[in-house]
């Protein structure tokens, strides 16, 4: 009897602790499925989102880089996918400084409305292209707002029956930043009437990146305020209600809403929104992380936030950015940030690569399974045509085979800009690694080498250490340097380095290339 009764507790413990797994696994398959920020990799500032139909559509600042504003899709927020830019050449009325697209979608037409330089005198102003559906095939409709030392930073709101732009000015003007707004013609195209002021920065803290929605009695402002940019960035995101949409606003008391300082980074700020269900808008703004992810310059970032009881927005997550959010799709499980290859044997280059617009005039054109890379100089510059990547990990090596032999410096480089970069490269039988600095250049390494065609890499730890090697073979590497090269002199004030290739020199000579590799490690 003694043994049967055993026998029963044991029983009754086995299925207890089946039920428990059972319960556990049950709960685990349950839970909704985390993501980390951030949701794309690389420097890519001032993120703008909307969804068409089952699609999101995000674009962002190029700054400095070509071609311009670059544009991803995604079906979960979580993953995305680069598209192409919404402009391959600049348009006629712009110059440089591509800043703080907007994307927008009414009657069967993308609207992208963005900032840039004036080229008659150097003012920023914004302009708006249109597409026909979701085509991303856009045409520049030219500058729609020249009011002022300064116009930036626009978003499109459809409210009280009208269509409304509103903008940052005032931004170089000894007086406080105000956020104006005006209404729109049908078309999109077009001011009517005369600007009216939305928000007045009377703390002197900042004002800009502005999003504007309307939940229940409110119409919300979300905006940004303090530094943007570099190493001392502060950003942080804030909120002003009112019940009519030209004011009066209230700022929040409890502002910022979002912010840095605590945790992985440093700062946030400057995004968009779009719902996700009732009550529920997934923000998607930019945030530089703290450490050597701060190399990786101000990366596009995903919050979620809903209007609280007191008809305040409030983030889920609390007022700190933070990496780990459950993911805004039920479902998306998000991918592991790839690696890069180009064997240039498309008839395109890749929608990843970008260029050096303001100090050089490109020439890359494939063929034969090659890249040919040359370029000519724009004005006084004469360091190069630079062809780079968004870096998407801290730590990562990137390579290239050289398949001519000329007089041009032809190779890799960490570029920041013409007057701050790195370079390992060929030129006629030398294999050359310089450091320019503020437009100071300094040979660091120069050797005779005996193949003709060199294998050129550069190892990258913690965002900005730099080693370099080169080989005959791809195979059997020779280092340059035994200790890593401090580059983080080459962040500028709103991009950081990127790797890639370069030329420099007569554009008869060009570089030809036979592949090129990026591999996160």
């Amino acid at each position: 009897m003694q043994m049967r009764s055993n026998k029963r507790s044991t029983m009754k413990q086995i299925h207890a602790l089946l039920a428990a797994v059972l319960l556990s696994i049950t709960a685990v398959a349950m839970e909704p499925q985390r993501f980390n920020n951030p949701v794309i990799g690389g420097d890519m500032a001032d993120p703008s989102v909307i969804q068409v139909g089952d699609t999101y559509y995000a674009t962002a600042t190029s700054s400095e880089w070509a071609p311009y504003y670059p544009v991803f899709t995604s079906k979960d927020m979580v993953n995305w996918e680069q598209a192409g830019h919404i402009f391959d050449e600049k348009p006629e009325w712009t110059s440089h400084s591509f800043w703080a697209p907007e994307l927008f979608y009414r009657n069967n037409t993308m609207y992208c409305y963005y900032s840039a330089r004036r080229k008659t005198d150097n003012t920023t102003y914004i302009g708006v292209a249109t597409a026909p559906g979701t085509s991303l095939s856009f045409t520049d409709r030219g500058p729609i707002i020249e009011l002022g030392s300064e116009a930036i930073d626009a978003f499109i709101i459809e409210a009280e029956g009208d269509l409304y732009i509103t903008w940052k000015a005032y931004g170089l003007d000894p007086r406080p930043i105000e956020l104006l707004g005006s209404r729109l013609s049908k078309d999109g195209l077009r001011l009517e009437g005369e600007p009216f002021s939305l928000l007045k920065d009377d703390d002197e803290v900042g004002l800009e990146g502005q999003y504007h929605f309307k939940q229940g009695d409110y119409y919300y402002i979300i905006y940004s305020a303090k530094s943007c940019c570099g190493p001392g960035s502060d950003y942080d995101v804030r909120v002003a209600r009112s019940k009519q949409f030209k004011g009066p606003y209230e700022k929040y008391a409890g502002n910022p809403i979002l912010s840095g300082g605590e945790g992985e980074f440093l700062s946030v700020g400057h995004g968009t929104a779009v719902p996700i269900s009732e009550g529920r808008y997934a923000y998607l703004s930019h945030a530089y992380l703290k450490g050597d992810g701060f190399y990786l310059g101000r990366q596009p970032v995903l919050h979620e936030f809903v209007v609280n009881n007191e008809q305040w927005v409030e983030f889920t997550t609390g007022q700190y950015a933070v990496r780990e959010q459950f993911v805004p799709i039920k479902g998306a499980v998000q991918n592991a940030v790839p690696d890069f290859h180009d064997d240039f044997s498309g008839k395109a280059l890749k929608v990843d690569w970008t260029w050096n617009y303001p100090f050089a005039e490109i020439d890359a054109k494939l063929e034969g399974g090659n890249l040919w890379l040359a370029g000519s100089p724009v004005g006084n510059h004469a360091t190069g045509t630079a062809l780079c990547l968004r870096p998407t990990a801290t730590d990562y090596s990137y390579e290239t085979k050289i398949v001519n032999t000329n007089a041009s410096f032809k190779g890799l480089t960490m570029y920041g800009d013409d007057q701050n970069l790195m370079v390992l490269g060929s030129m006629d039988n030398r294999i050359v690694v310089k450091s320019i600095e503020n437009g100071l250049e300094t040979i660091l390494f120069s050797t005779e080498f005996e193949s003709i065609f060199p294998s050129l890499k550069i190892e990258v730890a913690r965002g900005r250490l730099l080693t370099f090697f080169f080989s005959e073979d791809g195979e059997r590497w020779t280092r340059v340097n035994e200790a890593p090269i401090d580059a983080s002199f080459l962040v500028r004030w709103d991009r950081v380095a990127r790797p890639g290739l370069i030329h420099n020199g007569d554009f008869n000579e060009p570089a030809i290339v036979d592949y090129f590799t990026l591999i996160n490690r």
